[in-house]
């Protein structure tokens, strides 16, 4: 199967999943209405930690056919959301089903024949079951003898961290070679140097050892920055507390680039101008995202890089 092939099999699973937590849904893709996308965006987030635009919906799983496939990290969070562990895991699982529903048409095709071209079926079966099983145990042996999966969290709350949080680094002759993150874990070859980077917790470097396996690495949060993605993502309740409390965690000379879609440029505010926009949020607010922080000696944010999701 192509992984187009695959993706349309994945929309299917990601469907019954939908009706596994709605039961009363009982309808397709194409009969998906905009509340049954708010009650999938919110369910994925809920199952996931993760979410997924209403636009991305209607580009990507509304549609009967599909031109190109999705983005890896989009295809991780709803193989997640249907029960494993990422894209990579859900390709591999579907392809074994399929492969094997073929060797069962072949097998039942030959019995009825009868042509005795294979006298001995089921014992050749039998020798093919063990060989892809010994093969598996092989792949599976040298695989976690070469590598070990680490999964992020943070250090109070002990929740997963999402991936396009945090980025990380492999230190060669101090020298960062970024590494790509799955999901909320990290799949590294041993005796290696790792740096974990992000807007919304504390810089961490970790040495992995092959005598010292670890399971999870733990990071610190920025508590002026997680204040400050508190406030972009919610709700006005209180706005005169809000702004006082901006005014504490934001420098007087801060400076706020936000990146425009389709390299159109960036837009600049000043502390004053940011302050207004995030005291009384709006909807283009919550859908900008922090990708970069700087902070004085006091903790004070004095600069901030902003992307519109």
């Amino acid at each position: 199967m192509t992984e187009l092939e695959i993706f349309y099999q994945l929309k299917k699973s990601v469907l019954e999943q939908y009706q596994n937590s709605y039961p009363y849904f009982n309808g397709s893709w194409k009969s998906f209405s905009s509340q049954d996308i708010l009650n999938l965006i919110d369910d994925i987030q809920l199952k996931t930690k993760q979410s997924v635009s209403e636009k991305w919906i209607y580009t990507h799983l509304k549609p009967e056919t599909n031109e190109k496939l999705p983005r890896k990290d989009m295809l991780d969070i709803l193989s997640v959301y249907v029960g494993k562990s990422g894209w990579d895991e859900f390709k591999f699982v579907d392809n074994a089903v399929v492969e094997k529903e073929e060797i069962k048409d072949v097998s039942n095709e030959n019995s009825k024949k009868k042509l005795g071209i294979w006298p001995f079926n089921k014992q050749w079966m039998t020798i093919l079951i063990v060989g892809i099983v010994l093969i598996g145990f092989l792949v599976w042996k040298f695989t976690s003898n070469e590598h070990q999966k680490i999964e992020l969290q943070n250090s109070f709350t002990k929740d997963s961290i999402s991936k396009e949080e945090v980025k990380a680094f492999i230190v060669e002759d101090s020298v960062e070679k970024p590494i790509d993150i799955q999901t909320s874990t990290l799949k590294l070859e041993k005796e290696t140097k790792v740096v974990i980077k992000s807007p919304f917790y504390k810089q961490k470097e970790v040495t992995l050892s092959p005598n010292e396996p670890l399971s999870r690495i733990e990071l610190n949060p920025n508590d002026y920055a997680m204040m400050l993605k508190a406030f972009m993502k919610s709700d006005i309740k209180d706005w005169q507390t809000r702004k006082e409390q901006l005014n504490k965690i934001l420098s007087d000379n801060l400076e706020v680039m936000v990146m425009l879609q389709d390299n159109l440029g960036a837009e600049y505010f000043n502390k004053s101008e940011f302050s207004q926009k995030v005291i009384i949020p709006s909807a283009s607010l919550k859908k900008l995202k922090i990708v970069e922080l700087k902070q004085e000696k006091d903790n004070k944010i004095s600069f901030l890089r902003l992307t519109e999701e």
